[in-house]
């Protein structure tokens, strides 16, 4: 096996994963630098449109779910074995890029802002707007309390989706001593799996059929990070000086009060810490879609509680990686 990207020891990995973490903090996305998830939704977009029609839509989703699987393992393995045979050091810096932009706590601190500041501003068509890249709902005609919850919804679960599941994965990759199921390897079939839940994993048409593998892989690869990851925020929370036994209370009684298995469980942490209610009716694809409430209507949603749920999100980061840190200095040094 030499020659394969072997990579680096486990130790190296989790210096690699902190350094990722630390400069996703400070830099984000430049939207200079290209970014793998911006070529992974053209290359969905581009199957969608050959796939998504006639018969057998359902199969043929699951022929889109391995083909963009299969893509960007093949993609990444290729690049990592050619950087890794030609310098050390360009393998290192090509996966800390790519670790880099699996992370979105700035970006999505970046973008929720957008929103807090147009409806500061007073300004609420270009908060549907701006919230309108967050999420899938129609937004066209929310009012402002029902931009706030989206906004507020949106942030909470990708605190999960876009943060704490990536540095789970990150992580997991770090431990396992198989070559090509390193960090980057994991975390970027993850970010695969994940823009194509964002893209096609609907219940409504025309994504019925055609979405539902690749939303039913989500919802399990997800399973895990969202319920660990939910602790975290709980912690975070606490830490902050939130309400951590509403958080608690809330979380065990409403983290199931969505038909994704994942989602209430940070919605309804920040619910909870917040003292605010979620969920309710939203309209997709010009469908009005039912949904249970989660949380308590101690408080009426204010614009602020965008960035407090913003505070939680980063809160929860550093709590996974002073844990995660712990957890690896005992390892390693075992």
């Amino acid at each position: 096996m030499e020659g394969l990207p072997l990579g680096l020891g486990g130790g190296f990995w989790f210096l690699l994963i902190l350094i990722g973490v630390v400069l996703d903090w400070l830099i984000g996305d430049p939207p200079w630098l290209p970014h793998p998830i911006i070529a992974i939704g053209k290359t969905i977009g581009f199957l969608n449109k050959k796939l998504n029609h006639g018969k057998h839509r359902k199969a043929k989703g699951f022929l889109l779910l391995f083909l963009v699987l299969g893509l960007t393992g093949a993609i990444v393995f290729g690049l990592q074995w050619l950087l890794y045979s030609i310098n050390i050091y360009l393998y290192i810096l090509f996966n800390l890029y790519l670790i880099v932009t699996a992370l979105a706590a700035k970006t999505l601190a970046v973008e929720v802002q957008k929103v807090m500041t147009a409806l500061m501003g007073g300004d609420i068509e270009v908060s549907r707007v701006q919230v309108g890249y967050l999420v899938g709902r129609d937004t066209s005609e929310l009012k402002e309390k029902e931009i706030i919850r989206a906004t507020v919804e949106t942030t909470a679960e990708n605190t999960i989706d876009g943060v704490l599941a990536p540095i789970f994965y990150l992580l997991l990759g770090a431990l396992i001593p198989v070559p090509w199921l390193n960090p980057v390897m994991l975390v970027m079939l993850y970010k695969a799996t994940n823009t194509l839940d964002s893209m096609v994993g609907y219940i409504q048409e025309p994504y019925k059929d055609f979405g539902y593998a690749s939303a039913k892989f989500d919802d399990l690869i997800n399973w895990i990070p969202a319920r660990i990851g939910s602790i975290f925020m709980l912690v975070a929370g606490m830490f902050l000086g939130y309400t951590f036994n509403d958080g608690c209370r809330i979380f065990k009684r409403d983290r199931h009060n969505h038909k994704s298995p994942n989602s209430a469980h940070p919605e309804s942490v920040v619910a909870g810490l917040l003292g605010i209610q979620l969920g309710g009716t939203n309209q997709y694809f010009g469908q009005v879609l039912e949904k249970p409430t989660i949380g308590d209507p101690k408080s009426p949603l204010e614009i602020l509680d965008i960035r407090e749920t913003i505070t939680i999100m980063y809160g929860s980061e550093v709590v996974l990686m002073v844990f995660a840190t712990l957890m690896a200095v005992i390892i390693f040094s075992l």
